[in-house]
């Protein structure tokens, strides 16, 4: 049995039961994938992961890709390979994309359901094959001769990268110095060095598609001033065919020797050191951050899946290990030196740690598929021809929750699975080793978790006046203060009502500072110390409220189960009584922490900003 441990059930009971994906699916703009279709899909991409996928996870950190500097390209491990071209022939990559280009269009929420999956097994399989994605921005955003490249990445199979990132600009991208230089024919070439390319360089495709954030020439400076352009590594001969032409001017100058995720190739790449890099506007407009922003929104709900994905996998393992680890005496008979020996799983420190691992791993898991169905609004829409400007402000609000807070509380969890197997989770026996080391990056990667805490309160929340982060809160409200008879949650719900106006009030702390900014702008500072506070507090309250949301479902499941039987029905009453219990625990844990974290943050601090610099 391979690393890999899915949670199927818990996917599907969040989709279907507790998100009404049942009544979604099959009908209007999905009218190609009913319940059962999805339900198919889910099981076979299981399979897979469980099989091809997983199958190369070790191989791919332990042989890690091979850069050579002669020819400047990169050479992937052959298991890897074999677990990439597994996932591509069954079409997998596909899911999401219109029947233009030959995809599915299933709803958002379902092919993030399978990008769990793959990201569970193999990460690095499903990074390398995000050409579907940029396939399907280049299509919605290009030029008509650009639509045609993007038919030929997906015939073809080649593969995209989102470059973005220098050496010396790193996360201020208004700094970025590779510009661009127009030429009379009508393209551009680009000049400059890009950093921490993800898939910048491989051998799993003949040609990649970069995605390029550059300044072009007499543009101004700062992010206004910069444009997307598309440089593929061998120019396109025949756009009728795909038949490729001379090398470009971009090659892979470094591969990264990295911490974890060794499978995937990141990146130093030049742009036209030794010969031209050309390349063309994207859409044949200057717009390169609105559209370079629709390629992050991807990517940051990638890194949250992953997170969730691999704290899932993580925790099944570790508690996999607690029933069988047997050690020390049950604590109520510590002083019989003759007391049978128990295993972990009897000791409340380690029932402590695995419960909430599973609280965080199901909660992240619902705090994605919760944002795809927002995006199911929106993909419905499109297709309606409407606009749902507040699905797009929800959607918009929730992605930095989901890949900052996902990735940190993912981080910090799978540090206590470790901790469950003691020495031996330290060692090669075992993934969590591995975990650990691959998941450390989503917390860095896309945005670290600073970046998008500023971007939760100033871009999302002050720049709208709060109206949808109001909107949001309302409805955790109203689940807190629905209150069914006798369902065993009432001080659940207490919990998180009181979380949520303790998350109001740090907003509203970081509101009036804000307002004082305008006469005092150093007071700036008091709301630069809390966005990532403010993060972690929204995520708090966001993963009790689906929990809740999730424990109610089940309990009303578990009041129509007859108390006796065997098979699914007893699997089905644990499965039940462990929603209600996670729900509760994770109140009673976690949610009344929020309070203390909203004294701080209403506490003025007179000593971050005073700090010298000779004093750190």
């Amino acid at each position: 049995m391979g690393h890999y441990q899915p949670n199927l059930r818990d996917v599907e009971f969040t989709l279907f039961e507790v998100l009404g994906r049942a009544d979604a699916y099959g009908r209007g703009a999905f009218a190609g994938t009913d319940e059962d279709t999805a339900r198919s899909v889910l099981a076979e991409v299981a399979r897979l992961a469980t099989g091809e996928l997983a199958d190369a996870f070790t191989d791919g950190d332990r042989n890690p890709p091979v850069y050579d500097p002669a020819t400047h390209t990169v050479t992937l491990p052959d298991p890897l390979k074999r677990a990439y071209r597994a996932w591509t022939d069954g079409g997998w990559h596909l899911l999401d994309l219109p029947a233009s280009l030959g995809g599915a269009e299933v709803p958002p929420s379902l092919r993030w359901a399978v990008a769990e999956l793959a990201l569970g097994a193999n990460p690095a399989v499903y990074l390398y094959q995000g050409l579907a994605g940029f396939a399907k921005i280049l299509d919605r955003l290009g030029t008509p001769s650009q639509r045609r490249l993007a038919r030929l990445m997906v015939e073809h199979g080649w593969g995209g990268t989102m470059v973005l990132t220098e050496p010396e600009a790193g996360s201020d991208v208004g700094a970025c110095r590779t510009r661009a230089v127009p030429q009379p024919d009508g393209t551009w070439h680009v000049e400059g060095v890009k950093r921490f390319i993800t898939s910048g360089e491989h051998d799993l495709s003949e040609n990649i598609v970069h995605f390029v954030l550059a300044r072009p020439e007499g543009h101004g400076p700062g992010t206004k001033g910069l444009s997307l352009f598309l440089v593929p590594k061998f120019l396109v001969a025949d756009e009728r065919t795909g038949r490729l032409g001379a090398r470009n001017g971009v090659h892979a100058t470094a591969l990264e020797d990295k911490m974890g995720l060794k499978a995937s190739a990141t990146c130093e790449l030049t742009f036209g050191a030794d010969r031209p890099a050309v390349g063309l506007l994207l859409g044949g407009v200057h717009d390169g951050i609105r559209q370079m922003f629709q390629v992050i929104e991807q990517a940051r709900m990638i890194v949250g899946t992953k997170s969730a994905a691999t704290l899932s996998t993580a925790y099944l393992n570790a508690a996999a290990y607690a029933r069988q680890r047997v050690q020390g005496a049950d604590l109520a008979s510590a002083a019989d030196r003759g007391a049978p020996r128990v295993a972990i799983t009897r000791h409340p420190d380690v029932r402590r740690a695995l419960l909430l691992q599973k609280a965080y791993a199901e909660g992240l898991r619902a705090l994605v598929l919760y944002t795809a169905t927002v995006q199911d609004r929106l993909a419905a829409a499109e297709a309606a021809g409407r606009p749902d400007p507040e699905a797009k402000a929800l959607n918009d609000l929730l992605l930095p929750v989901v890949k900052g807070y996902s990735s940190e509380r993912a981080c910090e969890q799978l540090s206590h699975c470790l901790q469950v197997l003691g020495g031996a989770g330290y060692t090669r026996d075992f993934p969590l080793e591995q975990y650990v080391r691959d998941a450390k990056i989503d917390t860095l990667y896309e945005g670290t978790t600073a970046i998008q805490g500023l971007d939760l309160y100033f871009r999302k929340i002050a720049r709208d006046g709060g109206a949808a982060f109001g909107a949001l809160l309302a409805e955790v409200e109203k689940t807190a203060l629905d209150a069914p008879a006798e369902d065993g949650l009432a001080e659940t719900r207490a919990l998180l009502a009181r979380a949520l106006e303790d998350v109001r009030g740090i907003a509203g702390t970081m509101g009036g500072r804000l307002a004082e900014s305008f006469e005092d702008p150093t007071a700036l500072y008091q709301v630069g110390r809390n966005t990532t506070r403010l993060l972690m507090a929204v995520g708090d309250v966001l993963v009790g409220w689906l929990l809740l949301r999730q424990a109610t479902v089940a309990g009303a499941a578990l009041a129509r189960l007859p108390e006796d039987g065997l098979g699914a029905i007893r699997a089905r009453r644990a499965f039940c009584v462990g929603k209600m219990a996670t729900a509760r625990f994770f109140a009673q844990e976690v949610l009344p922490l929020l309070t203390a974290e909203l004294s701080v943050a209403r506490r003025l601090d007179t000593v971050l900003m005073s700090v010298p610099e000779d004093a750190w």
